[in-house]
């Protein structure tokens, strides 16, 4: 890992509801930014109308962008969602996706609720920033 999650005591155990309170990055690392993923296959169109299935297909396509740059998951610092009609409900999809994908490590994240986004169909949305050592 090119960085290190803190949680520091004084602030809630984050790490059940999905990410981490701080990172923080050595000098010298490169910064890539993934722009925000959707829950598309490799034709752009959405893979399902479930929430969860478009939270999981998101992360997945994150996965594929650091892929292109020799990264993975694991060098993820920061997320930023962004949740079409957020409520309550959307939190255990998202934390159990992060959870999948990060286990008892996920980068620090904000979760934005939105009225909507690109296209109808997309419920939620991914934006990730990654370090190379």
């Amino acid at each position: 890992m090119a960085h290190t999650l803190v949680n520091p005591d004084g602030l809630h155990d984050p790490v059940p509801f999905g990410y981490s309170h701080t990172a923080a990055v050595p000098g010298g690392s490169d910064l890539v930014l993934v722009a925000g993923q959707y829950g598309s296959g490799p034709d752009g169109e959405v893979v399902s109308a479930d929430f969860a299935a478009q939270v999981r297909q998101a992360f997945r396509n994150v996965g594929v962008a650091l892929a292109a740059h020799g990264l993975d998951l694991g060098h993820v610092v920061r997320l930023r969602t962004y949740v079409v009609h957020h409520d309550v409900s959307r939190l255990g999809p998202i934390a159990a996706a992060v959870r999948e994908a990060w286990g008892e490590a996920p980068p620090p994240q904000t979760l934005i609720g939105v009225a909507s986004l690109a296209a109808p169909d997309v419920l939620f949305e991914v934006e990730a920033l990654a370090v190379r050592p």
